[in-house]
């Protein structure tokens, strides 16, 4: 759960619909091919679980500092050819515009890893 106050109230909005609005966004964007498990231990449990265990977080980490902003970690796939440089900075600033506008929180940061290349 994520929560924050503003002249309305507490609002607490839970991590899986931030996690759905980051997935769609992202996968929305141009030469991602995927999303990424997000760590090895993570990538081989799923892929000895065909997929099941870790399906909730796959790639999109979601964590707050200290001044109550969002710091969102991506791991993505990337189609073969795609100009990485520009394709993270579209990224960035889609998943930031697509957070602040469904949920209202402020996104701090964006953090995107490429972890994969397909072919």
């Amino acid at each position: 759960m994520v929560g924050f106050e503003n002249h309305i109230g507490k609002i607490t909005i839970s991590e899986n619909y931030l996690t759905e609005i980051v997935k769609h966004a992202v996968t929305n964007c141009f030469g991602v091919a995927d999303v990424c498990s997000v760590t090895t231990f993570r990538s081989a449990v799923s892929a000895l679980t065909a997929g099941k265990a870790f399906r909730k977080n796959k790639g999109v980490l979601l964590r707050t500092d200290k001044d109550g902003g969002l710091i969102i970690d991506l791991h993505i796939k990337v189609t073969y050819g795609t100009n990485i440089s520009a394709a993270v900075k579209s990224i960035t600033h889609k998943v930031s515009f697509a957070v602040e506008e469904a949920a209202g929180i402020d996104v701090h940061k964006v953090n995107v890893y490429v972890d994969d290349m397909n072919a």
